[in-house]
């Protein structure tokens, strides 16, 4: 039987604009960046951990934390617009120039340090035990989206009026990307160029172990669900 290769991919550029250099910032002790590395590393899933930048200092820091490092974004996957798909489609392409092909990946991104080998190693399991094309990190939303309310000509109105008198129990679960890991099957993205298309398995997260970092709150909420977890 053909050995499955597997790659992890840590997307980290260095030009974040709402926290500067968030993707080497301190986070209890290290730099954020370093929690991807050790989950991906301890899993004992790749055959390599890489860390995709365009940045020397974040190359430097990634390869301290015992990441790889053997080429750098191109200009075009490091500005403000590049997608996700993008960087990891480049990153493939420059791995097959090299005459290195992958079977599975998963793109972990730089600032998540609640990704643990634990997690990596389930959702590789439920990935390959099934013939979804890709996996993704999901969290249901706190309060359900079909009650929303938005603003109208200054009025509050719902968006959804027909769930005005929907009990937000009888609602079904609504969920949205954990902004953690993705774990997908190479030639099949190759193929789509995008993630959230296909056959999607999800691997679900509770609010707990997931917090989007866009500003510093955000950041001292991560630390302190973070703390909350260790204990």
């Amino acid at each position: 039987m053909k050995e499955i290769k597997k790659l992890a991919i840590i997307t980290a550029r260095g030009g974040s604009k709402r926290i500067p250099r968030k993707n080497i910032k301190d986070f209890l002790g290290k730099p954020i960046l370093a929690y991807s590395i050790e989950a991906a590393l301890g899993s004992g899933l790749f055959d390599e951990v890489m860390v995709s930048t365009d940045d020397e200092e974040i190359a430097q820091i990634g390869m301290k934390y015992g990441a790889s490092v053997p080429f750098y974004r191109s200009e075009k996957t490091s500005g403000d617009f590049a997608t996700t798909a993008d960087v990891l489609l480049e990153v493939l392409d420059e791995y097959h120039k090299q005459g290195r092909d992958f079977d599975v990946a998963a793109c972990i991104y730089p600032t998540a340090p609640f990704v643990t080998s634990t997690k990596l190693f389930g959702a590789m399991d439920k990935l390959l035990a099934s013939d979804a094309d890709t996996l993704i990190t999901v969290v249901p939303f706190s309060y359900p989206p079909k009650r929303g309310l938005v603003i109208r000509e200054e009025r509050l109105v719902f968006e959804y009026p027909e769930f005005l008198d929907t009990r937000s129990q009888d609602i079904e679960t609504s969920y949205h990307d954990a902004g953690q890991f993705y774990l997908f099957r190479v030639p099949n993205f190759q193929k789509n160029k995008k993630l959230m298309t296909g056959n999607i398995l999800p691997y679900e997260l509770s609010e707990l172990e997931v917090q989007d970092i866009d500003n510093l709150v955000d950041w001292q909420l991560a630390e302190l669900k973070y703390k909350l977890m260790q204990k």
